[in-house]
């Protein structure tokens, strides 16, 4: 029995001891959003102030010449030491005034860093914001810092007008002050009228190293301005002490003033956390004292009567609403579709999916569509959205069902097809959203925090050789693309390579012919044979994938041009002049570093220039690719003039004229030509 005794003795004592440790801790942030209980048991009242059953902070009410003080009365640990530095902190409030008279009120309020929560001048002095004693000298200190929203002109206290705002240090003469207000957007200062009833933020920052303190104010529910109102050097480590207390003074003088704090957070070093401005509670508050009940009845009469005619326009609005949404989102359906039904989407889904195709959802746009970023409303499904014109009604159908065919491949390269959906006007297809965009953002830009590195490259490569080798040779028909660059690569998560965008892509048997004539693709990525035929094969992918793989390679587009002197430069050339040089590492992306493979480097620029081959006979197939990539086989001893020289073979056709070896004349130039 005593062993027992002893124990649960021994268990109390050490809560008892854990719970006074925890409360002498000092914290270092908090957030209001509005003060309601239990939360408001850590904030201490003095004088007027009291905590409304609404949520409001209320410093003072409608009594005068009184102070209202309200504390957090838990210490902040300003110091990590008592003789060292004051550390960054931060804070943002929520405020209003609503004074007795438009042009007059008393005094204001205060936020306040002081050495105790309770301020000797409470109950005692109504002037200076409750803050300090009427008899305290210029340089006398307090250890107090703190923001005055001033509303009363105070000539010996040097203040600017009744509306100012000021830091104040160690006394009643602000060290800065300015006119309430803030600076737009545009740079243009906008004042703001602090006894106005009107709801506005204020934001208090000091930095510890620069001992730069920044007050930035702004109307409610206003992001914080760039540029601060008022703003101070000075260090506050003389001032304050290792552990302080952080709170709001506020006054009342001949006329009375409501002051109340409707939101509150506070962090030391780092930035206070954001007010979640939707939860803070309302003011003013109504009242009703009995002293107009005419005014009353004329009022709750005209709000009737609006109700009604709201109601009945609202019912109006209602059924033409109901008519034009069944309108918006009809959606063409035809016989041939049912088949197709399994992979048709509702565009109801797909409109709310991206909150109405708005411009900040969009990911991207082309000669074929622009894409969109939506989720599912009700698997929340991130996804990708593509709308086609559907102006041309010729080979639709043959168009949906090649991409509904194309929809059921499953490959870990390829970007997957959910689906498509139709209305009057457009035609969409709705893929896997992926999160890292296209490959073409990461090889074109002067910054390095999105640069790929040479690991990663490869990687992609060889994801998207595997992919086109499997619409070419490894699935139930043969898939050409027609549409191979790096814009329609698309990096998942792990930035693995998928190939996406199959809009222009073609289907037809093992060992037949696409029936074409459309050239179809990309400047730059165009095969010479396909510009000559209009014919597409899988030669003309392996075409566009090796000016991929040298794209890659080198972080260059395919055709770049000198908009002063409108010269065009061709990818292929440019590397045919390091190699033809001995130096075709000098081709290489700058921006790849020193951590790579030469020779992996090395072999995928030449694989790159093979891929190009004018001659499509002489091209690698995408199993030789694959072959060549993942080193199961050694790429051939290739020399840049032989595969340089097939392009003569073209002349000789008499399909173009191409001179390749006179007068400087480059591939893009007689590519271009093809086609006149």
């Amino acid at each position: 029995m005593f062993v027992k005794l002893l124990t649960i003795v021994f268990f109390f004592v050490s809560l008892l001891s854990q719970l006074q440790k925890s409360s002498s801790q000092s914290l270092d942030n908090f957030t209001y959003n509005g003060f309601y209980p239990p939360l408001t048991a850590n904030i201490t009242l003095q004088g007027i102030a009291s905590v409304t059953h609404t949520g409001l902070l209320k410093l003072t009410d409608s009594t005068r010449q009184e102070t209202g003080h309200a504390f957090y009365n838990q210490p902040i640990r300003f110091k990590d030491s008592p003789n060292g530095t004051v550390s960054s902190f931060s804070t943002t409030f929520v405020f209003a005034i609503e004074a007795q008279l438009d042009t007059l009120s008393g005094h204001g309020i205060a936020f306040v860093v002081a050495p105790n929560f309770v301020l000797p001048v409470a109950n005692s002095s109504s002037e200076h914001l409750g803050l300090f004693s009427p008899n305290i000298t210029r340089n006398e200190t307090t250890d107090i810092f703190a923001v005055e929203l001033n509303t009363i002109h105070n000539t010996e206290h040097t203040d600017i007008n009744d509306n100012t705002i000021g830091i104040n240090i160690n006394g009643l003469y602000p060290v800065k002050s300015s006119p309430a207000g803030y600076w737009n957007e545009t740079g243009q200062f906008e004042n703001l009228t602090l006894n106005s009833e009107e709801r506005m933020q204020v934001w208090v920052d000091y930095d510890g190293f620069t001992h730069q303190i920044d007050v930035t104010m702004a109307p409610f529910n206003h992001d914080k301005p760039i540029k601060p109102l008022v703003s101070s050097v000075r260090d506050l480590s003389p001032v304050l002490l290792q552990d302080m207390f952080v709170g709001f003074s506020s006054s009342t003088g001949s006329l009375w003033s409501e002051h109340v704090v409707l939101g509150w957070s506070f962090q030391m070093k780092g930035e206070a956390h954001p007010l979640d401005l939707q939860r803070l509670p309302k003011f003013p508050e109504w009242q009703y004292d009995g002293t107009s009940r005419t005014t009353v009845f004329v009022v709750l009469f005209i709000v009737v009567l609006i109700i009604t005619l709201v109601i009945i326009f609202s019912f109006i609005f209602l059924v033409r609403f109901i008519l034009m949404r069944r309108k918006k989102f009809a959606e063409k359906l035809e016989d041939w579709e049912t088949e197709f039904k399994k992979t048709r989407l509702k565009f109801k889904d797909l409109y709310y999916a991206t909150k109405g195709f708005k411009e900040k959802n969009l990911l991207g746009s082309g000669g074929f569509g622009s894409v969109y970023k939506g989720v599912m409303p009700k698997t929340k499904k991130e996804i990708a959205v593509k709308r086609v014109s559907d102006q041309s009604q010729q080979g639709l159908k043959e168009f949906v069902s090649e991409i509904v065919t194309i929809g059921r491949m499953s490959h870990r390269n390829l970007v997957p097809l959910l689906g498509y959906c139709r209305t009057r006007k457009e035609l969409l297809l709705v893929y896997d959203y992926m999160p890292n965009g296209s490959l073409d953002k990461y090889l074109y830009n002067n910054n390095p925090e999105v640069t790929l590195n040479w690991k990663q490259r490869i990687t992609i490569i060889k994801g998207v050789a595997s992919a086109l080798f499997f619409l070419h040779d490894d699935w139930e028909q043969v898939v050409i693309h027609r549409d191979i660059k790096a814009s329609n690569v698309i990096l998942d998560a792990e930035y693995n390579g998928r190939l996406g965008d199959f809009g222009l892509a073609r289907l037809c048997g093992h060992g037949t012919d696409l029936q074409t004539t459309c050239v179809a693709g990309t400047w730059g990525y165009l095969a010479p044979d396909l510009m000559m035929t209009g014919k597409a094969t899988t030669a003309t992918d392996v075409f566009a994938f090796g000016v991929l793989l040298l794209e890659v390679a080198c972080g260059r587009r395919p055709i770049e041009i000198d908009y002063e002197s409108g010269e065009r430069a061709l990818l292929l050339d440019w590397v045919f002049g390091f190699w033809s040089e001995g130096n075709i590492l000098g081709a290489k992306d700058p921006n790849l570093g020193t951590e790579f493979d030469q020779r992996e480097v090395e072999m995928v620029l030449k694989l790159g220039f093979w891929c190009s081959h004018f001659n499509p006979e002489a091209r690698p197939t995408m199993r030789q690719v694959l072959h060549y990539l993942s080193g199961d086989a050694m790429l051939p001893d290739l020399s840049p003039l032989d595969l340089r020289g097939s392009e003569m073979m073209l002349g000789h056709h008499g399909l173009c004229e191409i001179s390749m070896f006179t007068g400087g004349s480059s591939m893009v130039d007689s590519v271009l030509s093809c086609g006149r």
